[in-house]
């Protein structure tokens, strides 16, 4: 089967034998207690990689959202939610509703729609929390940080990103020979933006398939959390494993991160090629993670099941604007070229047979 559903995007796969030895997989002590000596190593380079102060480890992002979002005063803040923001980011957010913060949601990178939001919450006195992706994988869009930046500096606030799409693949100093930037530090490197009001939450099981994640920030933000940090006391830290897993990624990175992220935009760049030439085209600009635009009468689900029979795994899909199933392939460096065009080959072959119409190939194969 060629397999289009794995978010391994630089192909980290960190097999037992490439990893250091542990004598436990945990200590049995809660985060706050975690004598890790790797744990802090980890949250340095991380910290130093994304261009933040500071940044403190979790097993998950979606310990540092349910955690974060309850530390605010509801009679201080509100909290303002990007429509396009990750499910898990949304669910600790609804947790907070639940202890009385107001909510709000703004439309998808929409500044001035956010502004109108900020604005009326600041007339009642509350400070904005403002809550976004650093990058959309489904339109491949940055978030427009710098303006996100401005407006929660205007009320007081913060701006909290979740950068898991961003973190491994995007860098500072994008060139034609390097597209995706330099070292993979994620968004505010794209962007050359840092502030003491941003804190980035970050799994590292995409880009670096490490099974954790990082809350990044100024100093005085990471301490703040640390005291106040519920699941720190109550869940246990990442595994030894997965400390391990971090650490070999970050050394992957600096060795032969650049040729990776060169890698993975060459194989996208040809998957976009080729269903250009069959007058077919797909979103998510050049990340992995590539959604074939609707094609008129033809059903999304429909190619989904006849491609799984012709031995290709893709993705269902429901897009930040479009409600309905959209195909999706999810692109790594693990994949060859000639999988490529048999995956673009295996799809052309799907849409004859469910079009009511079917296209002319244009006379060549893939």
């Amino acid at each position: 089967m060629l397999d289009f559903t794995s978010a391994l995007y630089l192909g980290m796969q960190h097999p037992s034998n490439t990893l250091q030895p542990w004598q436990s997989l945990t200590t049995g002590r809660p985060a706050v207690m975690n004598a890790m000596t790797q744990t802090s190593t980890v949250a340095n380079d991380i910290a130093a990689l994304q261009g933040c102060e500071a940044a403190v480890i979790a097993s998950s992002t979606l310990h540092i959202f349910q955690d974060l979002f309850t530390m605010f005063d509801s009679r201080q803040f509100t909290i303002h939610v990007d429509a396009g923001a990750y499910p898990i980011a949304k669910w600790g957010v609804e947790r907070a509703m639940l202890r009385g913060v107001q909510v709000f949601q703004f439309r998808h990178h929409d500044v001035k729609h956010l502004r109108r939001q900020l604005y009326r919450a600041s007339r009642d006195g509350f400070r904005p929390l403002v809550v976004a992706d650093g990058l959309c994988p489904r339109s491949g869009e940055p978030a427009p940080v710098h303006e996100l930046m401005a407006e929660v500096k205007k009320f007081r606030g913060r701006l909290i990103l979740d950068d898991t799409q961003a973190l491994g693949i995007l860098g500072h100093s994008p060139t034609a020979e390097y597209p995706f930037g330099r070292n993979g530090g994620g968004s505010l490197r794209w962007h050359r933006a840092y502030g003491p009001e941003v804190l980035l939450i970050s799994s590292l099981a995409k880009g670096f398939g490490a099974p954790l994640a990082t809350l990044s920030g100024s100093e005085a933000m990471i301490r703040w959390f640390k005291r106040r940090s519920l699941t720190r006391i109550h869940c246990s830290p990442p595994s030894a494993a997965n400390l391990q897993a971090a650490g070999n990624a970050l050394r992957i990175n600096r060795l032969d991160g650049d040729r990776l992220r060169q890698q993975l935009y060459a194989l996208v760049n040809q998957f976009k090629s080729l269903l250009k030439y069959f007058g077919l085209s797909s979103k998510g600009g050049q990340l992995p993670l590539q959604t074939l635009r609707p094609i008129p009468n033809v059903d999304a689900a429909t190619l989904h099941d006849q491609l799984h029979r012709a031995g290709v795994l893709t993705l269902l899909l429901r897009g930040c604007r479009h409600q309905g199933p959209q195909l999706g392939f999810l692109i790594t460096t693990r994949h060859k070229k000639y999988e490529i065009e048999k995956a673009v080959q295996a799809l052309i072959i799907a849409i004859e047979k469910v079009a009511p119409n079917p296209f002319t190939l244009g006379g060549a194969s893939c």
